[in-house]
């Protein structure tokens, strides 16, 4: 008889009732499921453990990250950017889920996700590059270790179970972080990569910001599950439940996380409860499926005001590095507005690279027909 794997023991425990050598349930399902409420620790006693240096940076990211957000949107209604979605309101989750990463580790973001990158360490110009319709991406994924900007909704997920599983088997210690939003589980790229994750224990950890909607659609329409975070029950991994405004509590629980998968604990699926305070982009008009008394609700629990207020009663904050934070956002907005207001110059032919290894034939063909198309405009001009 073979024998048996780690993975095979944990199904094979015997439990009363069930036929002799059938494959058995989990016997206690209750340490994968979330808490009863969302973590917090902002207006908490837990607070107080925290290291005031880091409470300090993520207020400090935070206010950078809100301008960047500010600007990037001014920057598509001046159309210096084709499309933006916002993460207004979801800041204290883009700017924990970039520090709790190592820097070998992997970040798999989706399209709202510019924030998590750029506070990655990426050049904003390169982040936004994609948006600004120039190229596939706009910055080099293997040196930042982030992965493009994943528009398809999900599908980042696989990608990051993939990695992280490849890492893992290498000996590598890498841990892939996938972003989603709530519209993202809906997709069966989603429930395909928790399947795998946890099939192979991988070290993966996803974030699922959970801001309400998914465009227009509300949360009630999409899942009947008590939270998100259930979910991960079913597949076999914990779920946690967290305030998403409150940025310690975040950077907390992703922590935890993170270290449960480089220790071999396998993955983990956090819920953050969090609002989107713009549209879901530019082109969308939010009024007609939400109403201002509710983003009005949100807003007084808005992640910049919870931080400032809490560390203020803390002493970690003052009116001096109140103002630090202020500056370094105007001149990150400032630089934003330098460096997009000067038109690129672009190459058609690189449409053509870093597609395959090794371009198909038809990739050849397209490109050779795009090469010839404009010899021919050049010929016209001159």
């Amino acid at each position: 008889m073979p024998e048996m794997t780690v993975l095979d023991h944990r199904h094979h425990t015997a439990v009363p009732g069930w036929l002799p050598g059938a494959t058995a349930p989990r016997t206690d399902p209750s340490p994968l499921l979330p808490d009863s409420a969302p973590v917090r620790v902002l207006g908490t006693p837990a607070l107080e453990k925290y290291d005031p240096a880091l409470l300090r940076e993520l207020y400090r990211r935070l206010v950078v990250g809100r301008r960047y957000n500010q600007q990037a949107t001014t920057l598509t209604k001046q159309g210096r950017l084709a499309v933006y979605p916002a993460s207004t309101g979801q800041e204290a989750c883009q700017v924990a889920a970039a520090l709790v990463l190592g820097e070998r580790d992997w970040l798999f973001p989706s399209y709202r996700d510019t924030l998590a990158v750029v506070s990655r360490g990426v050049d904003p110009l390169e982040a936004l590059t994609l948006l600004r319709g120039n190229a596939h991406t706009g910055y080099d994924p293997r040196a930042s270790r982030t992965a493009p900007l994943c528009t398809p909704l999900g599908t980042q997920g696989p990608h990051a179970v993939g990695l992280a599983h490849a890492a893992r088997l290498s000996g590598d210690p890498v841990v892939a972080l996938a972003l989603l939003g709530d519209g993202g589980t809906s997709e069966g790229d989603f429930h395909e990569a928790l399947n795998f994750a946890a099939v192979l224990q991988a070290p993966v950890v996803f974030l699922v910001q959970n801001n309400g909607y998914a465009i227009s659609v509300p949360l009630s329409a999409q899942s009947a599950a008590p939270t998100l975070a259930h979910k991960a029950v079913g597949y076999g991994m914990p779920g946690r439940l967290v305030d998403g405004n409150d940025a310690p509590a975040v950077h907390g629980v992703l922590t935890e996380a993170v270290e449960r998968a480089r220790s071999g604990g396998g993955p983990t699926l956090v819920e953050a409860l969090t609002y989107r305070a713009e549209a879901h982009t530019n082109a969308d008009d939010a009024t007609r499926y939400r109403t201002e008394a509710e983003v009005a609700a949100w807003r007084e629990h808005d992640p910049i005001l919870l931080m400032e207020r809490a560390l203020r009663e803390l002493g970690v904050l003052d009116d001096a590095l109140v103002r630090e934070a202020a500056d370094e956002a105007e001149a990150l907005a400032a630089r934003m507005r330098a460096e997009f207001h000067a038109d690129p110059e672009l190459d058609p032919m690189s449409l053509f690279a870093h597609v395959y290894a090794e371009p198909t034939p038809q990739l050849r063909e397209q490109a050779a027909r795009l090469a010839e198309e404009l010899a021919a405009e050049a010929e016209v001009q001159h």
